[in-house]
């Protein structure tokens, strides 16, 4: 699925992805050789390409400290305002809105519980140009430990991209302890879409990442949580 415009995303839509590494170069090998993806770099960010067209960024860890991870943004007409919102609702907010050149507005933000999410307003650049195809974005799963919690605050924040006529949505929620062990922090995982599950586990090995949980089914498809080379995890789906 190709999506070009800003205006084809409803607020609260996954609209795009990023990895904060220790070492960009590496992940481009690594991100390049398991999803065939190109690069480029654009206004300061290191651009990931399927197929020409944008699906990922790569930034460099600037601060040994934070985690190295993949961070998934959703999409706002007006991040001041849905900053605002979160405040109310119990979340926090980690960076306040920033402009990025002129290829949109960024901000950081966690849940009432803690898990670290995005807000992109579009600019220039408005997210994904192709997601849901092999070496792609294809979902977001949130890892809570108190679902109705998460499901409170995220359907009165994006009420509309969950439960309005027209949506689809790219994100669920579970809890911990279904997949992981119960001390874990809760978080959104990332998940990127692969034809051959396993021809894909063994190239995240040969790369020197590591599968975190073997397949197991969802009602969305069939997932295995990995880590790269540099320690940021993320899912592999097949569908």
């Amino acid at each position: 699925m190709a999506e070009n415009r800003a205006s084809a995303r409803t607020e609260g839509v996954p609209c795009w992805v990023d990895a904060q590494l220790p070492d960009v170069e590496a992940g481009k090998r690594f991100y390049g050789d398991l999803f065939g993806w190109s690069f480029r770099e654009k206004d300061g960010l290191t651009q990931a390409l399927c197929d020409g067209e944008p699906v990922a960024s790569l930034a460099h860890k600037t601060d040994g400290r934070m985690p190295t991870v993949w961070t998934v943004y959703f999409a706002t007409p007006y991040v001041h305002a849905l900053v605002a919102r979160i405040h109310a609702a119990g979340g926090q907010v980690i960076t306040a809105p920033v402009p990025v050149g002129e290829l949109g507005t960024t901000a950081l933000a966690t849940d009432p519980e803690g898990a670290v999410f995005g807000l992109w307003q579009a600019g220039t650049h408005h997210g994904f140009g192709r997601c849901h195809e092999p070496g792609t974005f294809a979902w977001a799963e949130l890892y809570a430990r108190d679902t109705a919690v998460a499901n409170d605050f995220y359907g009165h924040l994006f009420h509309e991209a969950l439960f309005g006529p027209d949506a689809v949505p790219d994100f669920g929620r579970a809890a911990v302890s279904e997949v992981f062990p119960a001390e874990m922090p809760p978080h959104f995982l990332v998940h990127f879409a692969v034809e051959d599950m396993e021809a894909a586990l063994g190239t995240v090995n040969r790369l020197g990442g590591r599968v975190q949980v073997p397949p197991f089914d969802t009602s969305y498809g069939n997932v295995a949580v990995v880590t790269d080379n540099q320690g940021a995890s993320f899912a592999l789906l097949r569908k």
